[in-house]
């Protein structure tokens, strides 16, 4: 039995920019530029991803290289083209090409024919499929597409503030190509709900559904299959010619699809994230005309009003706190499955659950498939970029945005609902959201309605991301509440700079640990030393300078002022590129662990927390837990530590010391042990407190009073153990008795981009720290698939080793070896204390353990011995 074919178009494209003249159906080109001719290119690739690629433009994030790309190249058309063999076509009756998404429009020749144009292929979010039957060859076929790129004004893809516009403005094939041949109908659009018996969990109903498109003149009949696992379903069809016909499988109909006992889809620390794999299938006469898998996942999401003011999410029936922070591409769109991959790992490395895409990002379903494989919740919607004329080019309404035009309306209504198809069978999908900074005009939204009702009635969607309010005020105001559902219930108020730990516990006004906080976060996360030199020149590197300032952020944070002026004044003026490395690492660190916190510790009046942002679209200084080359900085180890599901907090606000428990059981006979070192590392304090963690708790312990004869700066020492005094987790503290005082009555604006501090906390007494002496071992195993290290470190010393940094390096380059992935990392060691830390990584090539800290003085180091090892183990 043979069955549907489809090839994926990827690999044997060449682009180029040209005037180009159609001769005999023959695409001729008169280059205009010497440099440029047919250039190679993978599909999904923008031109200049392609160009990159190709060497024609080198080493574009270096420096302010970028700059020199003139965009003048970009704003005429570029041509695909690639050829492709189809050895049989006679088993086949028909073909179907299809477009995921081309930036922004274009028209296509296929074998010297055109099959479409700027019409029906307008826009970077619009889905499109043709039927090529009588275009396609036995043999060798050509296609070519000539790109148009956006204008001001076109709903395109794109960045916002957070680094420079690409200069060829993502134009291309973007997305994936594909052909299928089948026998004269195509499945297309398969689409599975589920009901969850919310009450037991031990039932679930599905719908199953999908799409028959017959591209002959005559009406076919056959019978659609559907088969999950050892469930099978099937009906018979007739299929009239030339039309789309809508099938739907349903528990009522085929009771076989009410499933007992089923295993269940999870976000990460709730459960496992288990999916299923559907297969559909149309037969014609026995013989297989089209086949579509898709994998899901059986869960139900629910959304639930916190005091009738704050929006939360239930995943099968749990309350779940989102923790999560923002995701953008690369700046030319070219991330790698494998990059894809790390950066997942990551994201559940730190212990976040969420995964906000301000912009439907996405090359292809990879991000997507990964998020399900590995229980990460998504936001999904359309960046606020098309909400600003800034951005978009042209004038926008002041509430909602660009879309306003009866003729946008029409098109962002129609690209909404292609990605809500392409993308509705992920469970890690939770919510729709179809606004970021404003909401929709009410045509519009009625419209997205109606879309979810049709298409996608599994979830709910948020009108805008944005928000305003308090505890003491419903959230919203006129700007960014809909008429025709109201208030969003989330809150975008900031903060996006320098931000003082306390902040995030007292704040009750703006951006504090209160309701569900979509974007936020403190400012400028600087990417490590060795990340620096790969984009800043040498001679750019100390002091900071024009180059940096480049690699920040845009208009408002286009500089590091804020981020400096809080060093200096807390931590003290560094005088050279090392120092204030070691300095940046140690506020990136303590700037993002409270905001975490504040949100567990207020967990009874929080639902949700994205920091701004997750991740780098190229090296820059702003908004990232890890940075362009994928190396963690110190805000990377404070997330893990701050979202761990079990472990013991320091509350700035209330000067308390907290237990956090996000598991949904009680945990019994816990323990900790909470200390108060001085600066010449004294301990002046110390308690040991036994107590049982309800299920999702956020418990007082220990009421911390500032001891009369503390040093201005000072340590905490939190440690949790379980009822056998095995450690469970460990927080370790840098504090001022000279508090952070903030200034709430300065002008902040439309937002509290920034709440600016009257007075400082003092952390200068850390540049006192005595040296100490480090004893290091380790090990390195390898497997088929990636390599594990173990390291012992111990503080022979004594005074606290603060802030100790592992690195991994490969032995024969001196290279930082990335991904890694660290159980913990910028730790602090008491005075003759040892830790064994273990991380992973892959590649083949010889490594060796690198060790940096703040207080440093001679690091003696060994390989563990194979017995030490298997004690280890």
């Amino acid at each position: 039995m043979k069955k549907s074919i489809k090839i994926r178009l990827s690999d044997n494209w060449k682009i180029q920019t040209s005037k180009l003249i159609r001769e005999r159906g023959a695409i001729i080109s008169t280059l205009h530029h010497e440099k440029i001719t047919w250039i190679p290119a993978n599909v999904p690739e923008t031109v200049l991803g392609a160009l990159v690629a190709n060497k024609i433009y080198e080493n574009p994030y270096f420096g302010d290289n970028l700059k020199a790309i003139p965009t003048e190249y970009f704003t005429v058309p570029w041509w695909y083209a690639t050829h492709f063999t189809l050895d049989d076509l006679q088993s086949q009756k028909s073909a179907a090409l299809y477009f995921d998404g081309i930036n922004y429009k274009a028209n296509v020749w296929l074998n010297g024919r055109q099959i479409t144009d700027i019409k029906k292929i307008n826009g970077a979010y619009r889905r499109t499929s043709f039927d090529v039957s009588e275009h396609v060859v036995a043999g060798e076929n050509m296609l070519a597409v000539e790109i148009v790129p956006p204008k001001p004004g076109d709903f395109s893809t794109g960045f916002v503030d957070w680094n420079p516009a690409p200069p060829d403005g993502n134009m291309g094939i973007f997305r994936p190509v594909t052909l299928e041949l089948h026998k004269g109908v195509r499945i297309e659009n398969p689409f599975i709900q589920t009901k969850v018996d919310l009450k037991t969990l031990k039932r679930a109903e599905l719908t199953v559904s999908a799409e028959l498109k017959n591209d002959t003149r005559e009406p076919i009949s056959g019978i659609l299959k559907g088969t999950i696992e050892s469930t099978v379903f099937e009906h018979k069809i007739t299929v009239p010619a030339n039309k789309k016909i809508p099938v739907e499988f349903t528990a009522a109909e085929f009771p076989q699809l009410a499933i007992e006992n089923p295993r269940l889809w999870w976000p990460i620390h709730f459960g496992s994230p288990e999916l299923y794999e559907l297969e559909l299938e149309f037969t014609v006469d026995g013989q297989i005309s089209s086949v579509e898998y898709t994998k899901f996942g059986i869960r139900e999401v629910e959304e639930y009003w916190l005091n009738n003011i704050h929006r939360g999410f239930k995943i099968n029936g749990q309350k779940v706190l989102i923790k999560g922070a923002g995701w953008t591409d690369d700046l030319f769109l070219r991330n790698s499955d494998k990059n894809l991959e790390a950066q997942v790992r990551y994201v559940k490395q730190m212990n976040l659950n969420c995964i906000r895409l301000e912009g439907i990002w996405g090359k292809d379903h990879r991000l997507y498939d990964l998020c399900d494989e590995h229980g990460i919740l998504l936001m999904v919607g359309w960046s606020c970029h098309w909400e600003h004329e800034i951005h978009m080019g042209v004038p926008v309404d002041e509430r909602f945005g660009g879309v306003y035009k009866s003729e946008d309306i029409e098109h962002v209504a129609q690209a909404w609902e292609d990605q809500v198809i392409w993308l509705r069978n992920h469970p890690s999908i939770f919510v729709w959201t179809v606004a970021s900074d404003k909401v929709p005009i009410g045509s519009l939204e009625q419209k997205y309605i109606e879309t979810f009702a049709k298409y996608d009635p599994t979830r709910p969607y948020l009108n805008s991301t944005g928000g305003v309010g308090s505890d003491r005020h419903v959230i919203g105001s006129e700007a960014v509440v809909s008429e025709i559902s109201g208030s969003s219930g989330v809150k975008m108020l900031g903060p996006y700079a320098y931000t003082a730990p306390v902040y995030w516990f007292t704040d009750t006004n703006f951006g504090g640990a209160y309701g569900f906080n979509t974007e936020t976060g403190p400012g400028a996360q600087i990417p490590q030393l060795d990340s620096l030199k790969k984009f800043i020149p040498e001679n750019k590197l100390w002091p900071i300078n024009d180059i940096w300032e480049y690699h920040c952020g845009r208009y408002e944070f286009s500089d590091l002022n804020r981020f400096i002026e809080a060093m200096d004044a807390r931590y003290g003026r560094p005088h050279s590129i090392e120092e204030f490395d070691k300095k940046a690492q140690a506020m990136n660190y303590e700037l993002m662990r409270p905001m975490f916190e504040a949100f567990q510790v207020n967990k009874s009046k929080c639902t949700g927390i994205i920091q701004w942002m997750l991740n780098a679209a190229w090296p820059k200084m702003y908004w990232q837990l890890y940075d362009y080359y994928l190396m963690p900085t110190g805000a990377f180890y404070a997330t893990q530590k701050a979202c761990s599901p079990l472990h013991l907090v320091y509350n700035y606000g209330d000067h308390q010391v907290y237990a956090i428990n996000d598991n949904f059981h009680k945990v019994n006979d816990l323990k900790a042990h909470i200390r108060i070192y001085d600066i010449d590392s004294k301990l002046v304090l110390e308690e040991n407190l036994s107590f049982d963690a309800l299920a999702d708790s956020s418990i007082p312990l220990f009421k911390i009073n500032t001891l009369k004869t503390l040093s201005t700066t000072y340590f905490l020492d939190l440690r949790l153990s379980d009822g056998h005094n095995r450690e469970i987790s460990s927080n370790f503290y840098w504090l001022s008795t000279q508090e952070e005082t903030l200034d709430y009555a300065a002008d902040l604006g439309e937002f509290a981009y920034h709440t600016p501090s009257k007075h400082y906390a003092d952390l200068n007494l850390l540049n006192t720290l005595p040296k100490v002496d480090l004893e290091v071992s380790y090990n390195v195993e390898k497997d088929v698939e990636e390599q594990t290290m173990t390291a012992i470190v111990k503080n022979t010393g004594e005074a606290i080793a603060f802030l100790i940094n592992l690195k991994v390096i490969e032995k024969d380059t001196g290279e930082i070896i990335l991904p890694i992935f660290w159980e913990d990392n910028f730790i602090s060691l008491l005075p003759g204390e040892r830790r064994t830390l273990r991380t992973t990584f892959a590649g083949s090539a010889a490594a060796e353990l690198k060790v940096e800290g703040w207080n440093l003085n001679t690091i003696n180091y060994a390989k563990i011995s194979d017995s030490r090892r298997k004690a280890l183990l």
